[in-house]
């Protein structure tokens, strides 16, 4: 939500290869350090809706770069604005049906095996090349890495935030990690 409105507010290009990383994965530790999420058989059948919206993404992605953010923005929107379960196949629908894509298509592609392998190979990735713990994770240009938890800012400050952390994180290597204490931090801000 916010680099879409750093885009609407500045005009600036914001380029996001948007990948799947799996928090129930990371999240796995008490079931060994074999176990993947994308391995199990109710995930393989479909019958454990743990990582549909991924799924769902990635069958999207497949209708082209359009297409995928109209999805994604009406995902997210119904996450964090409606309050809505991306475990719910009718939650996933609704949202494809609302960003006006191809839903025969889009549902054939959901049902693809391989999408499980794209999540598990793009989980292991942001893990093993980029530290990811948790999400968001942006891999900014130049390689800059940093988990950021935000709320969604002002238009008059979306871009301003975004370039900051950009240069912060891509050129300031000294910086490990910045945190507000909390409270009071977000008091005021939502």
């Amino acid at each position: 939500m916010w680099l879409s409105k750093v885009r609407e507010t500045t005009g600036q290009s914001v380029d996001v290869d948007w990948q799947p990383f799996s928090l129930a994965q990371a999240n796995s530790a008490d079931k060994g350090e074999d176990f993947k999420i994308w391995e199990q058989p109710g995930i393989i059948d479909g019958s454990d809706t743990a990582l549909l919206a991924h799924r769902a993404g990635l069958a999207a992605k497949r209708q082209g770069k359009e297409a995928f953010e109209s999805y994604l923005m009406t995902l997210l929107k119904a996450r964090h604005e409606e309050k809505k379960d991306l475990t719910d196949p009718a939650v996933i629908h609704d949202a494809g049906v609302a960003a006006g894509i191809d839903m025969g298509q889009f549902q054939e592609d959901l049902l693809d095996p391989d999408l499980l392998r794209e999540i598990g190979e793009s989980h292991t990735k942001a893990v093993e090349e980029h530290g990811a713990f948790g999400v968001p994770t942006y891999v900014f240009p130049g390689g800059g890495t940093a988990f950021i938890k935000m709320f969604v800012p002002p238009d008059e400050q979306a871009g301003a935030i975004y370039n900051n952390l950009s240069e912060m994180v891509s050129t300031l290597m000294h910086v490990g990690e910045v945190k507000r204490p909390q409270p009071p931090w977000p008091h005021g801000v939502i």
